[in-house]
């Protein structure tokens, strides 16, 4: 019979075990090793290098564009679309998400416009923003953190509705400050709700991003396809498309990875 006092020693250990996985770089590789080995056999079922390239033709095509140099200037800008993008998106909705979860009024009066703006297609918000501000790079930017911003504010208000109330009230009893009470203990607590946004922003963002190259700029990722596109060159569309990804992923396990093992430290403790 499992007693009382085991019981509670299998939960506590629960959330240690989760928190502290840490990603497996061989065996992430070895899977897209297999997920590009069952994209060829696709290819090699379809045999049709035109309307289905495998990639024998798609990563050298890739190589290519690195190489001459032809790629560099585009994956620059959108890089730089997408940093600025999510920096917006992720200020503004997390301030936005704060305030809503923090008063029920504030929730109920304006909670509704959230759930329209979560509705709204990303498509008709690019056009509106370039008919509003013009074929430029603020609209470019705009039109992106827009789109974003509904996902983060309504993730950051469920977190501040989801924390426990009990650590704020014991903050105020012990008289600390502000900076200290969002410093060690709404943000600890907030940290799974951003990290996910984080996670969710980046892989929504640069699709958008695409998009938003695609119908009105001249320069990036999105630019290249649409040229690709007019040209009907599938293999040059995929080869676009593979080189942000790669970039996506080296950020995630760079970047993004760490930042949440770092940010659910705290509940190994």
């Amino acid at each position: 019979m499992i007693t009382q006092g085991h019981e509670r020693e299998r939960i506590g250990r629960r959330p240690k075990r989760v928190a502290s996985r840490r990603p497996d770089l061989p065996v992430a590789l070895a899977s897209l090793i297999a997920l590009v080995l069952v994209w060829a056999g696709g290819a090699w079922l379809l045999n049709d290098p035109r309307l289905a390239p495998g990639p024998q033709i798609v990563f050298p095509t890739l190589w290519e564009a690195l190489i001459s140099g032809q790629l560099w200037p585009d994956l620059s800008a959108t890089l730089i679309r997408v940093l600025a993008a999510f920096t917006l998106a992720m200020g503004i909705g997390a301030a936005l998400g704060v305030a809503l979860g923090a008063s029920e009024r504030l929730d109920r009066w304006f909670g509704p416009w959230l759930t329209v703006a979560l509705n709204i297609p990303a498509l008709v918000t690019i056009v509106l923003c370039y008919l509003w501000i013009g074929l430029n790079e603020w609209a470019a930017i705009a039109a992106v953190a827009v789109n974003k911003i509904p996902m983060v504010a309504v993730m950051l208000r469920e977190g501040m509705i989801a924390r426990d109330p009990d650590l704020s009230d014991m903050a105020r009893l012990y008289r600390m400050g502000r900076v200290a009470r969002l410093r060690h203990i709404l943000i600890p607590q907030l940290a799974p709700q951003i990290m996910a946004a984080a996670r969710a922003g980046l892989a929504l963002i640069w699709k958008i991003v695409l998009v938003v190259e695609f119908l009105g700029r001249s320069n990036g990722i999105g630019f290249r396809i649409h040229l690709d596109f007019q040209m009907f060159d599938i293999a040059g569309v995929l080869a676009n498309a593979l080189a942000f990804v790669a970039v996506m992923l080296v950020v995630e396990w760079a970047i993004v990875a760490p930042l949440a093992r770092r940010a659910a430290r705290w509940r190994q403790r």
